[in-house]
């Protein structure tokens, strides 16, 4: 991959499998779902919010879920209420519908990854993370991995991929070989509202992160209140780069750098590198 201008390129340690990450990762903050702020009328995912992430210089995660008609549209959510304020799902929606439906906060609709691709167009580092489409953490019919692995083929800047479900990951090792990739991870607290329909046993997996070398992974992306985690600690001997979600707060930030090489960030400026 060429990279955007300002990042270094130099690669980080790696296993004998992974496509390795870039330096320009590690440099700026991450703004998390790109610089949204609702009040400033950009919202989550947004156009308008990822080009006030390039323009103060910071590198930029996203979220990608799959339309009815196969397409990876940049979206956080399953269902489309919290953030358009109408009622259901974007699996059950086209990518037209998508692309016509108003984010709450603006005025432009949801975004296609393909079109996120040409708007950043290497300009800054970009972190897409795959969300799980079935709820359960495991194999998947591998339609998100494929149209994502189809949108990126080719994009000429610093990128990488990501998942919870390892499977996701699993997939777009061989689906996209020469891009980064990643497993986002967690405590996966049982008290967690977001884990609460995971059986235990899958909990427990998960937070091994056991797939890290068979996914070929060179980074993980972890859950800020469990960075003492000494899986975490073992990878990072490794030579896995650590990133770490979500600061939202200064901090929060100072906190999570202990440990993490990097972090994504939201609802406050992090400080840039000087």
């Amino acid at each position: 991959m060429k990279l955007g201008p300002g990042f270094l390129g130099a690669p980080l340690a790696q296993n004998s499998l992974n496509a390795p990450l870039v330096q320009g990762f590690l440099r700026a903050p991450l703004a998390h779902r790109a610089l949204h702020d609702f009040g400033a009328g950009r919202p989550e995912n947004s156009r308008s919010a990822i080009m006030a992430a390039i323009e103060a210089g910071y590198g930029i995660e996203i979220d990608v879920q799959m339309s009815r008609d196969g397409a990876a549209m940049v979206l956080h959510d399953y269902d489309l209420a919290r953030l358009t304020g109408v009622a259901g799902l974007v699996a059950d929606s086209t990518s037209e519908a998508l692309s016509g439906l108003p984010l709450l906060g603006g005025a432009e609709g949801i975004p296609a990854l393909a079109e996120v691709l040409a708007l950043v167009a290497g300009r800054a580092p970009l972190l897409v993370e795959l969300k799980d489409q079935h709820g359960a953490m495991g194999a998947t019919d591998g339609r998100l991995e494929r149209a994502v692995a189809r949108d990126i083929a080719g994009y000429d800047g610093p990128l990488a991929v990501m998942s919870f479900n390892p499977s996701m990951v699993l997939a777009l090792r061989d689906l996209a070989p020469d891009v980064p990739r990643g497993i986002v991870t967690s405590a996966y607290d049982p008290g967690d509202v977001d884990w609460a329909l995971l059986p235990a046993a899958t909990r427990d997996h998960l937070r091994e992160i056991a797939e890290y070398d068979a996914a070929g992974c060179c980074f993980i992306s972890h859950e800020r209140h469990d960075l003492a985690r000494p899986r975490v600690a073992q990878l990072k001997a490794q030579g896995a780069a650590v990133l770490a979600w979500t600061a939202r707060s200064p901090a929060q930030e100072e906190e999570a750098r202990r440990v993490a090489d990097n972090i994504t960030f939201e609802g406050y400026l992090a400080p840039l590198p000087g």
